[in-house]
């Protein structure tokens, strides 16, 4: 029995050396791209040729003029090294924070709100970017960051989480939506006041409904919620349909100002953060940190003018 032929082992290197060749012509052309020098160019070139037993290059006039195999086994190889070159530049794009992919997963309170404004912001001068977006319940978003399901989770009223990372990117504090139909003076309505007439509350178990409550607590006020819901948004939408008023977040009460509610300051004041959520242990992206500065933008516009300055007209 005779063993079979050994095949030659060439290297990626010295493949990537004939490439260059036969893009180039030349050996000091192809010294240039490689950032090598032309002897290492020329002595790559005799080295594959003595590894595959084949000619691959005659010197015509000083140039190098591949074989007929020469043009063959190229034709092979060409797909590889398009493939290699495509690698480089998207690593590089993504090096750079100009291509990849990012996950965000937020509560709707900036979800629906400021967030969508970031990420305009975001994705304009990066048209090779994707973004998986998803806008869920608190628990929901700090589970899908610590099982590094989501790259970035965006929350409010959530101060520290022993599971994630908790950084705080604002500080405000919530209102009071009454219907259109309510008499109120001045720019502030107390709890005092609210809990004379209907009012909705946010649902008990959740951070801000806590807050809410211990509020109306705190003024010496019964806190009794003629209707409990979810979602600030749906406080805002019960308010403007007359059932009653409630205390929500800014973002929610600006970004439904158009509803017709009436709004104004809660006493006594209830502050809350608006809060970036990351996973333990993971350095951050180029992409992420391009995010969150444009979070970070979007939250003081907010601020500075409400979401009409950051919209436009509605």
């Amino acid at each position: 029995m005779t063993d079979s032929p050994t095949k030659p082992d060439v290297s990626l290197r010295l493949l990537e050396i004939f490439d260059a060749i036969m893009r180039c012509g030349t050996t000091v052309e192809a010294a240039e791209q490689l950032g090598i020098s032309q002897p290492a160019v020329s002595n790559g070139i005799r080295q594959l040729e003595a590894q595959t037993g084949v000619t691959l290059f005659e010197r015509l006039h000083r140039r190098l003029q591949p074989t007929e195999e020469a043009v063959a086994l190229h034709e092979d190889i060409k797909p590889v090294f398009g493939l290699l070159r495509g690698f480089a530049s998207r690593a590089q794009d993504m090096r750079q924070g100009v291509s990849g992919r990012l996950r965000v997963i937020s509560t709707p309170p900036l979800g629906h709100t400021v967030a969508p404004l970031a990420m305009r912001r975001f994705l304009k001068e990066r048209k090779d970017v994707s973004v998986a977006y998803d806008v869920r319940r608190l628990e929901h978003v700090v589970e899908a960051v610590q099982s590094g399901h989501a790259d970035l989770g965006l929350a409010l009223a959530l101060e520290r989480h022993p599971a994630v990372n908790v950084e705080v990117l604002a500080r405000t504090h919530m209102v009071a939506v009454l219907p259109k139909t309510e008499k109120v003076s001045g720019s502030t309505v107390s709890a005092e006041t609210l809990a004379k007439g209907d009012f909705v509350g946010l649902e008990i178990e959740s951070n801000l409904g806590q807050k809410v409550r211990a509020a109306f607590e705190r003024d010496g006020v019964a806190y009794k919620p003629r209707v409990e819901v979810r979602y600030c948004a749906t406080a805002a939408v019960l308010a403007s349909a007359g059932i009653g008023s409630a205390v929500i977040d800014p973002y929610t009460a600006a970004f439904n100002a158009g509803l017709g509610v009436i709004e104004r300051g809660f006493l006594p004041p209830i502050e809350v953060a608006a809060v970036l959520i990351t996973r333990k242990g993971i350095p951050r992206s180029r992409l992420q940190h391009a995010f969150i500065s444009e979070m970070r933008k979007a939250l003081t516009d907010f601020a500075a003018g409400g979401m009409q300055t950051i919209f436009g007209p509605r």
